[in-house]
């Protein structure tokens, strides 16, 4: 429905039937429907000259129905159907186009289809009301077919024009109108029940989208590689019992080799309510696993992954986990119909559930190694940065869905840019782990629509300030047809054709710019393992010559070397902790000074604040906007406070810890190189390849996937990886729900003398009554929460020190086992005879070769990959 065509003649209109003076702002989609629907059933009530009984129940059955009995427009319903009957608006054509002027095809087709309801209201269909209906019908020029389809449906005739019936069914989806209000989406959904059943093709049990041929190479790459790092341990395991290789090589090979073994992709669909995620992903995953509904339906986090058996898991917030039959996953998966089509957030709120992990041994995608987040509907703000914050921390690529007839909305903007600054961290280049994706595209019909979809998301995300980078970012789908196009295993359909190109551009994303770095990191590791197990072999070797000759001397100042070493360990642990406590201080400072005049500074944010929805009949739309606003400007005066004043604390006292960091690693390896030019050493280059190992080799060995482990790599820095946002939205997240509204609302209306007196004031009045309760309430909210928002702040800051920490202690380790090994070395020479020296001298060569070996077979493992 564009409204943008509502004339003043419109206007007047709607005036007249609600007795009220309204402006072009007040007029919503669904008071436009409703005027419309009051003034074709009133018609087809009075067509035949008499009013039934059955007539007068089916018009309070119908409203009943449709609009739910705390909504606003219930109090319309009365006063247009006076002033619809008194005025005789339903016999005047030209009235009822003006009130239709900028409804679209299928919203048309919608409110004459409630016509042949009433019309049938009595068990028959008078010709008059016949008439009538064609009347209307050809006045807002719908197909005669489709009317046709209509009289049948209502009137139990068989229909003989099945495409007419599949084209009606089409344009009555429910789907079709998720991007307008509810009330839509129960008419269609009332209307359809009373349709024949479309012909259904002949499905399939099981097809795939794709044949994943390319994440098929990359997990075969990445066995590959894993099989080598074994060759490799088994390599290193020999020389460290025979004491030749320092014992931290087999524990960075380790390291490295567990992340292999649990690397996969995780792709996270995010998107607002009702814009077709759940068969988004059944049509990836080519089976109807996900739960579907025409209307919003996901409860909770769902994790998608391959195994050996069909298996649920729901995991709560309170830790605990329990195995589901499988076929209770769609009811746990789901929230209920009643929250749906009402307070849905407020359900999502109360779950228990933290998210439901669904393994299935036969999903293409999954078996490929994939894992796919579904995350409920996010249209909630507070909802949005809680929910957001714990899908993309270990995403690869995040598929956003948008509705094709109304794609990126300001909302969505906004979610799209706070989606590229938690996954690229603010790159001006726009995010290339994006995949936009407009969905129901076979809904918009003429090609001039489609085109204008095109040109305005390419004009969006591709902007001075873009949001995505990167080649075949946008696809323009239609999931449900791909779907019964996979089932039906029609593999030349165009939709079918159009989806899998979306597939083959994240599968390439994925394998080529996601497991490729994946792999590379995994493999640098291991030859720097290789090249510090090179070096420890030339060193032994040396010693076995008598080049390299460690004397007492020398032992006494490498113990020496270790207890300072040591030392400087336990000095920064100290150092580390100090400077924690006074981030933590300074913080708390900052914190209670900035919270001071955070009252006013929301007050004045509030006069900004705008919604489409009217103070009058829509005053719950209308707070619910304002508060989402809300929570909107105070998450940003945080993340403003973190970024002017926390990351400064941080920085200032973690930059003094690094300092004394790269001050003792420099000392470490200064005497690295004092005993390298003394003894013919090479202790710094061992310890240069250690040290470069631990970067590239063994991160993200915590199983989170490919995105942890490269993203440890590519660290966003500070507000990267804080998390404010999340703290935020977790914090004042019930603020969002109904309840809070009914509060707001309830306060205003008792202040306003009781009663219905709130919707006769002065607009600009309501608002700015409506937007002083909500900061009122709102600020309370936050003071009653800022303590734990500050503990989730405080925890980051000490987890990001004792990060640096364990990162320093592992270096202090490093350079601890190289002179340890140094000291073996010596030890086995000095307890052999000559002939043992020569075997051993053997030895050394076999073993340089397998390192060889290993290091060319990493080489043709990298070189495969890369064609």
């Amino acid at each position: 429905m564009n409204t943008s065509l509502i004339s003043p003649q419109t206007v007047e209109l709607i005036s007249l039937l609600t007795r009220q003076k309204l402006r072009k702002e007040d007029i919503s989609p669904p008071m436009l429907f409703l005027a419309g629907l009051v003034t074709v059933l009133v018609g087809v009530i009075y067509a035949d000259g008499t009013v039934g009984a059955e007539e007068t129940q089916r018009l309070s059955t119908t409203m009943t129905a449709l609009i739910p009995a705390n909504n606003s427009l219930r109090q319309l319903v009365k006063p247009m159907v006076k002033a619809v009957r008194y005025q005789e608006i339903y016999k005047k054509m030209h009235e009822l186009l003006a009130l239709t002027s900028c409804f679209s095809e299928e919203e048309k087709l919608l409110l004459i289809s409630f016509g042949y309801q009433m019309s049938a209201a009595d068990g028959t269909m008078d010709d008059r009301e016949k008439e009538y209906l064609i009347l209307i019908g050809n006045t807002l020029e719908i197909d005669s077919r489709y009317l046709a389809v209509l009289e049948a449906s209502f009137s139990s005739q068989a229909i003989s024009d099945t495409a007419a019936l599949a084209e009606v069914h089409s344009l009555l989806d429910p789907a079709r109108f998720q991007s307008l209000d509810s009330l839509f989406v129960r008419a269609a959904s009332h209307t359809i029940e009373y349709l024949p059943e479309k012909p259904k093709q002949q499905t399939n049990q099981k097809h795939s989208v794709s044949s994943y041929q390319e994440l098929k190479k990359f997990q075969e790459y990445r066995k590959q590689l894993d099989t080598v790092c074994g060759t490799l341990h088994l390599t290193l395991l020999d020389g460290s019992e025979r004491s030749v290789f320092s014992r931290t090589l087999t524990e960075e090979l380790t390291k490295i080799s567990r992340n292999l073994q649990s690397q996969r992709f995780r792709v996270a669909v995010v998107g607002e309510f009702s814009k077709g995620k759940s068969t988004l992903l059944n049509a990836l995953l080519g089976e109807e696993i996900q739960p579907v509904r025409d209307i919003p339906c996901s409860g909770s986090v769902t994790i998608l992954k391959y195994g050996s058996q069909r298996r649920v898991i729901c995991r709560y917030k309170d830790g605990r986990e329990e195995e589901i039959p499988p076929a209770q996953y769609q009811e746990k998966a789901s929230i209920s119909e009643e929250a749906a089509l009402g307070s849905c957030e407020d359900e999502i709120i109360n779950s228990e559930i933290k998210e439901i992990v669904f393994e299935h041994p036969e999903l293409e995608l999954c078996r490929n190694g994939v894992e796919i987040i579904d995350s409920p509907g996010l249209n909630e703000q507070a909802e949005r940065t809680a929910v957001t914050q714990q899908v993309l921390k270990t995403a690869d690529a995040v598929i956003f869905l948008t509705h094709a007839q109304n794609a990126l909305t300001e909302k969505e903007r906004e979610l799209l840019f706070y989606l590229k600054k938690e996954l690229d961290y603010g790159n001006d280049q726009g995010a290339s782990n994006i995949f936009i994706v407009v969905n129901f595209f076979d809904l918009l019909r003429r090609e001039e629509s489609r085109t204008q979809v095109i040109k305005r998301v390419e004009t969006i995300v591709n902007a001075a300030n873009p949001i995505i980078a990167g080649e075949n970012r946008s696809h323009f789908i239609s999931a449900q047809s791909a779907l019964d196009a996979i089932l039906a295993g029609n593999e030349n359909d165009d939709y079918l054709k159009a989806f899998q190109g979306f597939t083959k551009s994240v599968e390439h994303f994925l394998t080529v710019e996601r497991g490729a770095i994946a792999l590379q990191q995994s493999a640098s590791g291991m030859k720097q393992i290789i090249n510090t197990g090179c070096d420890e072999l030339t060193q032994y070797r040396e010693m076995l010559e008598g080049k390299l000759t460690v004397s007492e001397g020398d032992k006494a100042k490498i113990f020496e070397q270790i207890a300072e070493v040591s030392g400087r360990d336990v000095k920064i642990k100290l150092l580390a902790d100090e400077l924690m406590e006074q981030s933590v201080q300074e913080a708390i400072e900052s914190w209670n000074e900035w919270v001071e005049g955070l009252g006013q500074r929301l007050i004045e944010k509030s006069d900004r604040w705008t919604s489409e929805h009217s103070h009058m009949w829509s005053q719950k739309e209308l707070t619910k906007d304002y508060s989402d606003q809300f929570v909107g400007d105070i998450t940003q005066e945080i993340e403003d406070w973190a970024t002017q004043k926390v990351q400064s604390i941080f920085q200032q006292n973690m930059g003094a810890l690094n300092s004394q960091v790269d001050e003792d690693i420099y000392a470490i390896r200064q005497e690295f190189q004092k005993f390298d030019k003394q003894l013919s050493s090479n202790l710094v280059s061992q310890f240069n390849n250690l040290a470069m190992a631990g970067n590239l080799g063994g991160m993200g060995t915590s199983g989170s996937g490919i995105a942890e482990s490269i993203g440890e790599i590519e660290d966003g820095g500070f507000m990267g990886g804080l998390g404010i946002g999340a703290a935020v939205g977790a914090a004042l997240l019930f603020f969002t729900g109904l309840g809070f509204i009914g509060v707001i609302l309830g306060g205003l209306a008792a202040g306003a003398g009781g009663g219905l007196g709130l919707s006769f004031l002065d607009g600009d009045a309501v608002k700015a009554q409506i937007k002083e309760k909500v900061c009122e309430l709102g600020f309370e909210n936050f003071d009653e929460s800022s303590q734990s928002i500050f503990d989730k702040i405080q925890q980051r800051i000490i987890a990001l020190f004792e990060k640096r920490i364990e990162a320093s202690n592992g270096v202090m380790s490093k350079a601890i086992s190289l002179w340890e090994n140094l000291l073996e070395q010596q030890e086995n020479r000095d307890r052999q005879n000559q002939a043992e020296c020569e075997a051993e001298k053997v030895w050394l060569a076999d073993k340089r070769r397998e390192l060889e070996q290993v290091q060319s077979q990493i080489e043709t493992i990298l070189n495969q990959s890369d064609r």
